[in-house]
């Protein structure tokens, strides 16, 4: 057995895999001046426009002042907007802008072919496997979690 255990180590697997699949989607995003997390953001709101910071925070799984700053970068491209909460004066809703709804149009092809270029050696029912595998690792992660 080799001497460096971390190789063997699931979590370094999965967290190096992680890593390299991100790379790749960041050098294919990186010449349309987006990041992955700002994509991330523009999704989300694509499924749901007009949702809370605390909200698009859930949804990407990311903390709340990460969140703001990736939404401040994204109101500079004029991507995304703000607006107060009808609801809530303390609250702002974010909504995609026309440029934003553009932007996703590129960039959702480019995703979704980074995905297919990194499974393209799996089978369909391998990738099927590897999906419900890590759908039941993250369910469980979040019982884990839990108080």
């Amino acid at each position: 057995m080799n001497s460096n255990l971390h190789e063997w180590s699931i979590g370094f697997i999965i967290g190096q895999t992680y890593r390299k699949m991100l790379n790749v989607l960041t050098s294919r995003l990186k010449e349309h001046d987006m990041t992955p997390e700002q994509f991330s953001v523009l999704c989300r709101l694509h499924e749901s426009d007009g949702i809370s910071q605390k909200e698009i925070a859930d949804r990407t799984v990311k903390d709340q002042p990460t969140t703001a700053r990736i939404l401040d970068c994204l109101i500079r491209k004029e991507l995304v907007r703000k607006q107060t909460s009808a609801t809530d004066r303390r609250s702002f809703l974010v909504y995609l802008t026309e440029q934003g709804r553009h932007k996703l149009q590129v960039l959702m092809p480019i995703e979704r072919q980074t995905i297919e270029d990194i499974f393209s050696w799996m089978s369909e029912s391998e990738l099927e496997a590897f999906r419900q595998t890590h759908l039941r690792l993250i369910a469980h992660l979040d019982t884990l979690l839990k108080p």
